[in-house]
This record gives C-alpha cells, sequence and structure tokens, in this order.
C-alpha cells in the first residue's frame, strides 16, 4: 500500500496537480535528514535517511535531468525510486523537501565500463597514437607542445569509443615532443573537469615537472626500450633471507659528510668513493633497498598560512612533501632526483626524461652487487593540490567520494582516497606494477596503506606480477586509517610490515609505552607473544601470520621517532619537547642508550621472517630539526614525522656514524652472522625450544641445525631485565660466543661455556655449538 499511494503522488505530481495535505502517515521528525542518493542500477535511485520518521509530501520530492520516476518505494530508512534508464554522464539530483537535496552517485554504472586498449602513446602503423580512458568526458583534446615550457601547442580533436577510450592518431614518430589533454565533461560544483588546463597523461612514462603547488607537468614522448641492461634481471631473495634496508635516495648522500659528488641523486647513491650511498649500504651489508616513494609526486604543498581554494596551510610550514607520499604519475621515476634536479620555485625538472635512464643505472648497479630493488608506491591515494591526472580525469570514476560527491579521504588523511574496486582504477595499479617490474627491473614492491585496497585488486597483483617475476617480493602496510589487516594480507600470499612485533620489543611510544628491551610488556604482551614474535609470529601460535616469510619484522620506519630517538626519550636523557643545542653530545649514545639498542637489534636479527631496518638505525640517528628559513616553532627538537623537510633534519649525517661506531659495527657483524648462518632464517618454527629462565623480561631460546639446515647450533639469550641479572641452563654440549657485549659476527670468541650461565642485565648473547 505504501508503494502504491507513493506511486499515485509522483504521478500526480508528473502532471502539475498537488494534492493538498497528502503525505505519508508517519510522525514528523525534525533531525530526520536525508543522507544519500545513490544508483543501484541503471533504472534505480535508492535514498538513505538517517533514521526512520521522514514525512513529506508529493511535491516535495523532485529528481532532476529530466529522469523520470515510475515508482517509489519506502523501507525502513531506504526510499527507493525506479526510474528511466540513468546517464553515466549526466548528472542529476534527488531532493526531498526539507531533507536535503543530494547528486545521485551514479557510481554502479561506471563498474560496468572496461577496455583492454594499450592506454598513454603507442606506436603503431607508422604513427604515434595517443589514448585516454576518460569515460565521462564531452571532449578530450590533444596537445602537442614542442617545448616543454610554452602555453600554446598543436590542438587535435580525439575520439572515443564505447567504453570511454579517447584516442587520436598523429604521423611519424614524435620522439622529443611534449602533450598533455584538455578534457570536458559534466560541469557541477564537485566535478573537476577544467578544459582550459592541460593535464599531462596519467600514463606518462616520462613528465617534466614546473615546481609550484600545482605541479605543472607535460608528458614526454621518450623512447624507453633502447636502454642497455647488459644482461642485468631481478635479484629476489626468499623472503625469508631478505634484510631490508628502507631509505630515501636524497638522504643518504645529501649531507656534506656522504662525500657524493652528484648529491641526493639516483647517480649519486650508487657513486663509489664516498661514506654515503651504496659505499655505505655494501659496508653494512643488508640484501635489499627499500626506496621510499620514487613514482613522480606532488613534492610542494600550498604555501603556508594562505588561503587557497578554500584551505589554508596551517600544518606545514615548509610547503614540501620530502617522503614522496603523494603520487602524480604512477608509471613515470620522480624527476627531482635526476641530474639538474633542483627545487628552485618557478623551475623546472626532468625536462629531458633523463630521470628514466639513470634510475635505470641506479637498479642496475644496485643488482651489480646482489642488492634487491623493492619501491615503496603509494596507490591508495594520489597528491593533494596539484594537478593529478585522475583527479582531472574523472573524479567520479577513480575515487571513493562522500554524499555530495566531495573526496573522502577516511581510510588515508590525504585528501582522497582510489576507488580501487574499480576496473580501470584497478588496470591502472596492475599495468603500473608490470610496467616498473618489465620496464626498470624492479624486484619488489611495498604497498602503502595497503587495507584500503580490495581484495580482488590484491590477488589480481600477485597473479600478474608473478607472472613476470615468481619470487617477486610483496609486501604491505596493512592497515589504513580505519582498517588493519595483518592476518588478511597473509591469507593472500603476502607479507607484511610486523607492528606488533615493533611494538612489543621496543614500545608502542617512549612517553609511556614502552615495551620488553626497557624490562617492560606494552600492552597484551607476555612471554608468550615474545616467543612467538622469535617464531615469525605465526597464526597457529596467536600471531597473524600463517608463514614466518610473512612477517617483516622491523623496529623503525619512516614513521615515527628513530630507533635510536625512542630509547633516548624513553631511557629518560631526552624529554620529548626538549630543545637540543648539542647535537653531537645528543646523538652520541649514553652506555644505557648503547645496551638497549643492541638488545633490540640482537632480537630482530635472530628473530625468524624477514628482517627490515630504517636508514641510519645502524648508527642511532638522531632526528633533530635542522636551523631553516621555515617558520618552524619546533627547530632544536627531536621530530617524529619528518615526511616534509628536505634539510639535514632527514639527511644521514655520517659523522654520527662514527660516533656510534660500536654500534654500527655490531648491526654489521649480525647482519653477516644472519645471512651467512640458516638458522637465524629457516629453523621451522616448532623445533625453536624456549630456555628456562630465572626472571621476568629474560628470554632464551635454542635453534637446532637439524631444522634449519645449518651447520651448527645456536643459542640466543637476551637479559632486558634493567637490574636483575639472569640465569639460562644451556643445552648440552660446548658453546662460545658469536655476539657479546661488545662485539658481534661469524667468528667465535671467548671461553668455551656449557652448563649455567648468568646473563647481566641490560645483556644479549648469541652462542654457538662447538660440536
Amino acid at each position: 500500500m505504501l508503494a502504491l499511494r507513493w506511486y499515485l503522488l509522483l504521478a500526480l505530481l508528473c502532471i502539475g496537480i498537488k494534492p493538498a495535505g497528502s503525505s505519508l502517515k508517519k510522525e514528523v521528525n525534525v533531525a530526520v535528514k536525508l543522507m544519500s542518493a545513490k544508483a543501484i542500477d541503471k533504472n534505480h535511485i535508492q535514498a538513505t535517511f538517517n533514521e526512520e520518521g521522514f514525512t513529506f509530501r508529493a511535491e516535495d520530492v523532485s529528481v532532476t535531468s529530466a529522469v523520470e520516476v515510475n515508482h517509489v518505494e519506502a523501507d525502513g530508512r531506504v526510499v527507493t525510486l525506479a526510474t528511466s534508464e540513468l546517464s553515466r554522464s549526466r548528472n542529476c539530483y534527488v531532493e526531498i523537501g526539507k531533507y536535503g537535496r543530494l547528486p545521485v552517485d551514479l557510481g554502479v554504472l561506471f563498474d560496468e565500463i572496461v577496455s583492454g586498449k594499450p592506454l598513454g602513446f603507442q606506436l603503431e602503423n607508422g604513427a604515434t597514437v595517443f589514448r585516454i580512458f576518460a569515460p565521462r568526458a564531452t571532449t578530450v583534446t590533444l596537445v602537442l607542445f614542442e617545448k616543454h615550457d610554452v602555453e600554446t601547442g598543436a590542438e587535435h580533436e580525439m575520439k572515443p569509443d564505447e567504453n570511454g577510450v579517447w584516442e587520436v592518431a598523429q604521423p611519424g614518430e614524435l620522439w622529443g615532443k611534449y602533450y598533455g589533454y584538455r578534457i570536458d565533461g559534466p560541469r557541477d560544483a564537485f566535478e573537476k573537469f577544467t578544459p582550459d588546463k592541460v593535464i599531462a597523461d596519467p600514463y606518462s612514462k616520462a613528465v617534466v615537472s614546473k615546481n609550484t603547488y600545482l605541479h605543472e607537468s607535460r608528458s614526454i614522448i621518450l623512447r624507453t626500450d633502447d636502454y642497455d641492461w647488459q644482461g642485468d634481471s631481478f635479484v629476489t631473495p626468499p623472503w625469508q633471507d631478505l634484510i631490508i634496508y628502507e631509505m630515501h635516495v636524497r638522504d643518504l648522500t645529501a649531507h656534506p659528510s656522504a662525500g657524493a659528488r652528484q648529491k641526493g641523486t639516483y647517480r649519486g647513491l650508487v657513486e663509489k668513493g664516498g661514506k654515503g650511498g651504496i659505499e655505505h649500504i655494501l659496508e653494512l651489508g643488508v640484501n635489499a633497498v627499500e626506496l621510499l616513494p620514487c613514482q613522480d609526486f606532488g613534492n610542494i604543498e600550498i604555501p603556508y598560512g594562505v588561503e587557497v581554494n578554500g584551505v589554508t596551510n596551517t600544518w606545514n610550514p615548509y610547503e614540501r612533501n620530502h617522503w614522496g607520499y603523494m603520487t602524480s604519475y604512477f608509471f613515470a621515476p620522480e624527476s627531482y632526483y635526476a641530474s639538474a634536479g633542483n627545487m628552485e620555485t618557478g623551475a623546472y625538472n626532468g625536462i629531458r626524461g633523463q630521470q628514466v635512464n639513470e634510475f635505470k643505472d641506479m637498479v642496475k648497479a644496485f643488482h651489480k652487487e646482489g642488492i634487491a630493488v623493492i619501491m615503496d608506491v603509494v596507490y591508495n591515494h594520489v597528491s593533494q593540490y596539484d594537478l593529478n591526472p585522475f583527479k582531472y580525469t574523472d573524479k567520479q570514476y577513480f575515487f571513493k567520494l562522500d554524499a555530495k560527491l566531495n573526496f573522502t579521504d577516511s581510510g588515508t588523511g590525504c585528501g582522497n582516497e582510489v576507488r580501487t574496486a574499480r576496473p580501470m582504477a584497478r588496470r591502472m595499479i596492475i599495468d603500473s606494477i608490470k610496467y616498473w617490474l618489465r620496464e626498470f627491473h624492479i624486484d619488489g614492491f611495498r604497498f602503502d596503506l595497503a587495507a584500503v585496497f580490495d581484495w580482488e585488486t590484491v590477488d589480481e597483483i600477485t597473479r600478474a606480477a608473478r607472472k613476470i617475476n615468481p619470487n617477486v617480493i610483496l609486501i604491505a602496510e596493512p592497515w589504513s586509517l580505519n582498517d588493519y589487516q595483518i592476518a588478511g594480507f597473509s591469507e593472500h600470499g603476502w607479507a607484511a610490515w610486523n607492528d606488533q612485533f615493533r611494538n612489543g620489543i621496543k614500545g608502542q611510544n617512549p612517553r609511556g609505552g614502552l615495551g620488553f628491551i626497557f624490562g617492560n610488556y606494552w600492552n597484551d604482551n607476555s612471554v608468550k607473544t615474545m616467543q612467538n614474535y622469535v617464531r615469525g609470529s605465526l597464526k597457529e601460535y596467536g600471531g597473524p601470520f600463517v608463514s614466518e616469510s610473512h612477517s617483516v619484522n622491523y623496529l623503525e620506519s619512516h614513521d615515527d621517532n628513530t630507533l635510536g630517538d625512542f630509547i633516548r626519550i624513553g631511557a629518560g636523557r631526552v624529554k620529548p619537547d626538549q630543545r637540543i643545542t648539542n647535537l653531537e653530545a645528543n646523538a652520541k649514545l649514553t652506555p644505557t642508550q648503547l645496551k638497549l639498542n643492541k638488545l633490540a637489534a640482537v632480537l630482530l636479527m635472530t628473530s625468524q621472517g624477514a628482517t627490515m631496518l630504517h636508514e641510519g638505525q645502524e648508527f642511532a640517528r638522531s632526528k633533530v630539526i635542522a636551523p631553516t628559513d621555515a617558520p618552524d616553532p619546533q627547530v632544536g627538537r627531536i621530530d617524529h614525522n619528518s615526511y616534509n623537510k628536505d634539510n639535514e633534519t632527514n639527511w644521514l649525517n655520517f659523522d654520527q656514524k662514527e660516533l656510534n661506531r660500536e654500534l654500527f659495527d655490531f648491526y654489521r657483524g649480525l647482519i653477516h652472522l644472519r645471512r651467512e648462518h640458516p638458522a637465524f632464517r629457516r629453523t621451522k618454527p616448532g623445533t625453536i625450544r624456549f630456555l628456562n629462565d630465572s626472571i621476568r623480561f629474560a628470554l632464551g631460546f635454542h635453534l637446532p641445525r637439524s631444522s634449519s639446515g645449518d651447520t651448527h647450533n645456536f643459542v640466543v639469550l637476551v637479559n632486558a631485565n634493567p637490574t636483575e641479572r639472569a640465569k639460562f641452563v644451556l643445552p648440552q654440549g660446548q658453546w662460545r660466543k658469536v655476539v657479546g657485549q661488545k662485539r658481534a659476527g661469524i667468528k667465535v670468541f671467548g671461553q668455551t661455556l656449557q652448563g649455567g650461565i648468568m646473563l647481566p642485565s641490560r645483556t644479549a648473547l648469541v652462542l654457538k655449538s662447538m660440536d
């Protein structure tokens, strides 16, 4: 009866008759609001209220854009309108009296659109063919430029196919020219179609970009298939063998102490003869580097303290994105790190597309040293303030939106969120992954805020990547702002950052959330969880992972305090808001700080699973906010979120390495030990035997050679108790140290040990069997 009554009311409305007093017989509730309106198929719109209690007359209901309403049903908080066929290229609104007016989310119509045509530019039959997917566009124009910095170029109208791909062919090979697109489409307050702006190709292989917050870019028609790889191929260790060094391209060579000739560049990173870059990495001994984002990104944020399009930057006085988590072009290497890279306002980067070959040179140089190259990639959102091509090609198609069809970022906190489940958004991600594998020989990927992904996209990435490299490294940052999927990624075959290991070993924060190395169990940690971290945080013992090779154990990353600073604050030497006036005295480790760093290092390097360090962790780098021209009132304090500082706050100071040479050598020895002996990487978790200890915060375990294929048995003893000695009973046999209070490595030293052993507070040993 309700549906019939509404049908009659709307019929009267359509012919202009207003039935006085007609209404739904429900009690009026002034707090009721229209919350959303969305198409559920091409002939139905669903309007949802925040609660029941709505009532309105027929004349209070309207649907714009000549959409005919044939039938209405109400059920609880939902009103469903049966309509004439909706069009994906024509926006419409639903208005229901005082309850509100909202645009209709037509997203379900977009899910039907898919194309397998090559996108970007291609050489086909002697012509250069340009294609872009813009399913709701009304016109798309190719603009060809002779130079990178001219305002006008030759314009060529493009034609669409039935699946939203626009294309045009130009005769000949156009190497060295620049191009972009003018894109027009439906006009509304929430739309981004801006035909007076030229937008670079979302499938650009290289871009030249201008140093402004708009990141104005031109795509470069660049030949990329003639690079001489000299026989190079993938370098992909088994996941449990990985010792990853998370690093930023500029940070390893930008500081004067690095001694690099080409500071802060791809080339500088692999220079020989200096103290930084690849020379430092080789001395440390890791077998993989994980590069912070190197896909071309929006380097510059909106001006500080100035309103831009209704937004005032109150958070970033540096107006910079140093870490790179604002991707603009998912197929193009970052040009600031190439030769002639600069941040001079209004200047250009990557004019010749040199970033492509220089990135390849860097990868090839690492591979020659047996070092895998993993890229940190950001597909969960795009750059926020610039002319990002996906925002201007079709905002409604590529992004999650709120009820008013504005960007939402509930999962990312970065201004927008990619709708990864939409077919052509998913295709872009897959195409990008395949391109970096084939074109740049990348060995693997770490996916930022990966819980934003839908599981079908995760599985498609796995299938596509493994067809190219069966051993490809796939690592999730297994959370977003509103989801946590560390176990889910393991079930889908990916490794993940193990923040549970991190928080259990060092703690969650240094101001009241200290962990095991401080003689404390943070949150719900216990002896049992510590034992499981050693095993690889396996599901069968209460952890999240189905395989220990999925656990990427780490204690420090680019986020939050460095491990060194965490310990400085946690041990009480530095207060969180203290201004540091003597950088050298602050950086130099006290005896207590050195002990705590070593305890953490031993647990990290002797636990099953993959291992990750962050740049500078090996010498307890301190991030003190450097003097700057930016109006930063925090100068001189320890930084826990240095994403915006391309200065000595982030650049590695290799003088600090010499200040803390004992810790660096300790890490280097542990890395050598881990790489040399499979006991620390391949012991079957169920065979690890834990040794009885006499006090709290003491942990000992035996790694039998029978389950790892090692030539020796090993025992690891850790006493994190801050005041008491711990007594352990050793397994039968004779044992000698390979790790002690002062040194670590593969050579045994000290007296032969057997029976019981007393371990001083805040001390760790690793013992090797002598039989």
